[in-house]
């Protein structure tokens, strides 16, 4: 891999003796793998499972969950995590069920009849998932299919004693919440639907030794605002298409994430370790993210030398710690907000420190490739302009096409 491509769209340790345990050993060539993701977050009083699924002092009491997940490589079998990142109190799961949807639907309420499978946690079929903590579930053997849609149904009896709640509230998906327990039920007759993920943060499938991943460290354009519900074109979904199964794209992104400061969600240097590093089979890092930065720093001379000066080391610093575990690091320039009425600004002080940042993430030489969003989708006639055909109205979020344009500007050598 050569550390310095840019691609220009328009332009002494002891030994030691082990003891094989009969049956545990790892089948030769095989391995477990995200195929599926989602960055814990708080969620926002707005974002909470609506009347009656959120309490005074609880959330999801005597109620059934079934969430939909858009898969990005196959595999024979799979393993859930759930996660209590952000809870304000043990998260007890009841029960568990991983399925099928309904005619392979995105957001199915149905489950088509026969496929349900119970999911175990170290043999039981409960969890009890402490503040802070995540947990992995046992291996379901299951045929999971490449960029196809698996369905999981939680069932919590006791419900979670606090209203602050690990989600995903940008989910683009719809989710279904009914009260009883129904986790294994075919249909849920009478449920009321939500677009957003709670509790669940992955999925990992056993699949081929040789297949490996890239995580997308991103904000809303990432997450997907302006895509399809339960359409999955987001562009990490349509660089999924492209790769065809071959490559695990895995989606690190929320809407008003940053790098620099908390604010939707921990910044992008405070989730590195969490949502990139502590990840099993990652080879490659995308990093699309900077513009909430610039976006929400003073419209003043002052306060965007800063921001650009702290994003430049911030990208700096994501470099050199994922380098430090052998990833590739690929760094996608910030695109346009001319006309946006929030984070433009007559002066086009932020115009210039994103022109700045991008000018250093092209020419810097700190990222192994450039993407050069940027490029891909202003409009040639104002450059600091979205092109129409890609606007959603916003003058900063894209809408499908703009968001097929930056999967299409993505090499695929560079991931394989």
């Amino acid at each position: 891999m050569n550390r310095r491509s840019v691609l220009g769209l328009g332009g002494a340790a002891a030994a030691a003796v082990a003891t094989a345990v009969p049956g545990r050993r790892p089948r030769p060539g095989r391995r477990w793998l995200h195929t599926w993701v989602a960055m814990p977050q708080l969620t926002e009083p707005g974002n909470l499972p609506p009347a009656p699924f959120t309490g005074a002092e609880s959330v999801l009491v005597d109620t059934t969950l079934r969430q939909t997940l858009h898969t990005t490589i196959a595999g024979s079998a799979v393993r859930l995590r759930f996660s209590n990142a952000f809870g304000g109190a043990v998260l007890p799961i009841t029960a568990v069920s991983i399925a099928r949807p309904a005619g392979g639907r995105p957001g199915a309420g149905a489950i088509e009849p026969g496929t349900s499978r119970p999911v175990t946690f170290s043999g039981r079929p409960f969890a009890d998932i402490p503040v802070g903590a995540q947990v992995v579930s046992d291996p379901v053997e299951f045929d999971v299919p490449a960029r196809g849609e698996l369905s999981v149904s939680v069932y919590l009896a006791t419900g979670q004693a606090s209203t602050a709640v690990t989600s995903h509230p940008g989910s683009r998906t719809t989710s279904h919440l009914v009260r009883g327990d129904l986790h294994d039920a075919t249909d849920l007759p009478g449920a009321t639907t939500v677009a957003h993920w709670y509790l669940l943060s992955g999925a990992e499938v056993r699949t081929a030794g040789d297949t490996t991943a890239t995580v997308v460290l991103g904000d809303s354009l990432t997450d997907g605002r302006g895509s399809t519900t339960d359409g999955n074109d987001r562009w990490p979904d349509q660089l999924s298409a492209r790769l065809r199964g071959r490559h695990a794209v895995l989606n690190q992104a929320a809407g008003g994430n940053r790098v620099l400061q908390d604010g939707l969600g921990p910044s992008a240097l405070a989730r590195l370790d969490r949502d990139v590093l502590a990840l099993g089979g990652v080879t490659s890092l995308i990093v699309f993210e900077g513009v909430n930065d610039i976006g929400t720093a003073a419209a003043t001379p002052e306060a965007q030398r800063r921001v650009g000066d702290d994003l430049r080391a911030a990208y700096d610093q994501i470099v050199t710690r994922a380098h430090a575990r052998d990833l590739r690091v690929y760094g996608a320039t910030i695109t346009p907000m001319g006309g946006n009425q929030n984070y433009d600004d007559p002066a086009g002080l932020r115009e210039g420190t994103r022109t700045a940042v991008n000018d250093w993430i092209r020419r810097s030489g700190r990222f192994d490739g450039v993407l050069d969003f940027d490029a891909a989708v202003r409009d040639p006639a104002a450059p600091r302009a979205l092109l129409p055909a890609y606007d959603t109205g916003d003058h900063l979020h894209l809408n499908p096409a703009g968001y097929q344009a930056l999967a299409a500007a993505v090499p695929l050598r560079w991931l394989r």
